[in-house]
């Protein structure tokens, strides 16, 4: 019995509850077996992949309704002022120091090659899975299914990322595709890379052949350098600056995180900044509200790369000032 039918006979009202409230309208049984078809066929297709084993694979899939309901309550929901306590934190520093120190050579190699500073590739995994300690508890498979087909708000990205699950060579994985473990929303290893990251970013620094996210620290932190450059991190560029607002400042409503305007424009504009920058930079802003009142950000390139591992800004915001914390303890002479 495939994912379809069992999610039919022993969660057909959560599902239909979760449909009619996104869209209106409750699918039938008879439209749940034909998406189910419609998805195996659309792989052995396009693909060349073998049916019965698409098939097979799809039948060890179990639906998770707390997979939807961790979904559904996002951190990034809370105001900058409770987000960021919540991942900048002393043991998080402290942590990040050691996994820094303990592993100073490798993340010195990766930051020589890659050009992304040691710090940021740590706090990465700190704020992923604190230091790989919380990967996550979902079968992949489990968590992919079942945002595909019974989360509407999303369920094209999750169908082309269930879709990229099964097209990751398990010759280069190092575990079966059924045994693979994540977050509820089929993120993976300490940097929980999703499967397309996985196919287009993760590298096998340590040359055994396998790409393993879980257990290789190589693998690990090349993995996170190379995404960062993929997505247009700029060596020794600057990630964000807290800006003085004039009173007379003009209103600004930037479309995204994407730099787009010059800084000496903002400046003139009313947005002022104490490092001294080339005045061509590209850079936005952001205003967050902060524990002490509105906060105004300008933000650069590399803020904009760090967005592309999630594209809330205070998420950027957390990674980089946790990762000059850790930075600036690393740097304090010991005891």
């Amino acid at each position: 019995m495939l994912f379809f039918s069992r999610l039919q006979a022993f969660c057909a009202g959560t599902l239909l509850a979760l449909a009619t409230a996104a869209h209106g309208v409750a699918p039938d049984a008879a439209a749940l077996a034909a998406a189910e078809q419609k998805f195996a066929d659309e792989l052995v297709r396009d693909n060349h992949l073998q049916r019965e084993n698409v098939l097979a694979t799809l039948a060890k899939a179990r639906y998770q309704q707390s997979i939807i309901d961790a979904i559904s309550r996002p951190a990034e929901a809370k105001p900058w002022k409770d987000y960021r306590p919540i991942f900048v934190t002393d043991r998080r520093i402290d942590d990040g120091v050691a996994f820094l120190q303990a592993n100073a050579a490798l993340l010195k190699r990766i930051e020589n090659e890659f050009g992304v500073p040691a710090e940021v590739i740590v706090t990465i995994l700190g704020v992923e899975t604190n230091y790989g300690r919380i990967t996550g508890r979902y079968r992949v498979l489990d968590a992919l299914t079942t945002l595909a087909f019974a989360y509407p708000p999303r369920q094209e990205f999750f169908r082309k990322e269930l879709k990229q699950l099964f097209l990751l060579h398990e010759s280069l994985m190092p575990y079966p595709t059924d045994e693979l473990m994540g977050s509820y929303a089929g993120a993976m290893g300490w940097g929980q890379f999703m499967p397309s990251s996985v196919a287009n970013f993760a590298r096998d620094y340590d040359g055994d052949g396998k790409v393993d996210l879980w257990n290789s620290l190589p693998d690990i932190c090349a993995s996170v350098a190379n995404y960062f450059v993929a997505h247009g991190w700029q060596k020794g560029g600057t990630v964000a600056l807290r800006a003085d607002v004039a009173a007379d400042a003009r209103a600004i409503t930037p479309a995204g995180l994407e730099p787009a305007y010059p800084l000496q424009q903002l400046d003139e504009w009313g947005y002022h900044v104490a490092t001294k920058l080339d005045p061509m930079t590209p850079a936005t802003l952001i205003v967050l509200e902060g524990a002490d009142g509105r906060e105004t950000w300008l933000t650069f390139e590399n803020f904009y790369t760090i967005s592309r591992y999630n594209k809330s800004p205070l998420y950027s915001l957390a990674v980089h000032q946790l990762s000059q914390a850790i930075a600036a303890a690393a740097a304090k002479p010991g005891p």
